[in-house]
């Protein structure tokens, strides 16, 4: 991927910078990116070890469609799969990124819309004990979806908001309008809850990360123990939960993802990728 990012830039012969406030500028952007991203999807199979492991066929064309009829709307990408998957890692290497190239990219993360459960947890005890009762803490009637959902159409908008704060410390205290968030031309959403009714439509692409169980278990287990101190057995009594889950609420949505990509991929060659997005849409004439 690295010698593509310097064939490209290295290349005399570049494209005019289209107009893109025409319709006709916008007609030639999207078939020079639809050119480009299928020469992404071509390197990418043959790479040890691809990051693409299904892209939805019409995907390219309707997302060309977007780019030509609503160039003003902000771009919204989801990020799912199931928990310990690879989402977040995933995220802090495009921030890593972001950082580098001065891309004007938003990261939001679905998690900060929990509902506030601090009284079900002050009346059960504790977080593991709420759950043991039988809360379904991954369900959609867990998330505040109809504040997500105005959140994200109005950062679509190109408004900023103030989206809520979930405390991941085992209070379960939700903190309303207590993050600033900027509305970028690029906003990425991370978490399960962004596939669920009502909340996926806003969005223009939607990536699924899959990962093999047994390596989800260990991340899972390892971060339970290592970074949130929970006891081991807690943390596998908390698996299983994950397991059933995923299973419930995050896998039947896999089918209307616009891609899915292998949350155990190389860093470093996603990187690249992201670079080399950033040079195909920098690199006119």
């Amino acid at each position: 991927m690295q010698g593509l990012i310097e064939k490209e830039l290295s290349c005399r012969d570049k494209i005019l910078k289209p107009d893109f406030n025409s319709k006709t500028g916008r007609e030639l952007l999207a078939y020079y990116l639809q050119t480009k991203f299928k020469q992404i999807l071509a390197f990418d199979k043959k790479y040890p070890m691809p990051i693409f492991r299904e892209v939805n066929p019409d995907f390219i064309s309707r997302f060309s469609k977007r780019l030509i009829n609503n160039p003003d709307k902000r771009f919204l990408i989801s990020i799912t799969g199931e928990s310990a998957a690879g989402k977040s890692t995933i995220c802090r290497e495009i921030s890593k990124v972001i950082e580098q190239l001065a891309m004007p990219v938003t990261i939001l993360t679905t998690d900060n819309y929990f509902n506030d459960i601090s009284a079900k947890i002050a009346q059960y005890g504790s977080f593991d004990k709420l759950r043991d009762s039988g809360y379904d803490v991954d369900a959609p009637s867990s998330f505040q979806l109809d504040i997500l959902k105005g959140d994200l159409q109005d950062l679509a908008d190109g408004l900023d908001i103030k989206c809520p704060m979930y405390l991941p410390n085992g209070t379960g205290v939700s903190m309303p309008k207590a993050i600033d968030v900027r509305s970028s031309k690029i906003i990425i959403v991370e978490g399960i809850a962004t596939m669920y009714e009502d909340v996926k439509d806003v969005f223009d692409i939607k990536i699924y990360v899959e990962t093999d169980d047994e390596i989800r278990k260990k991340w899972f287990i390892d971060r339970a123990v290592e970074e949130r101190n929970q006891d081991l057995q807690n943390a596998n009594k908390h698996w299983d939960y994950i397991m059933q889950a995923g299973e419930k609420y995050v896998k039947p949505y896999r089918r209307e993802a616009d891609m899915v990509i292998n949350g155990k991929a190389d860093l470093k060659y996603f990187a690249q990728i992201l670079e080399y997005i950033h040079t195909i849409t920098n690199n006119f004439q």
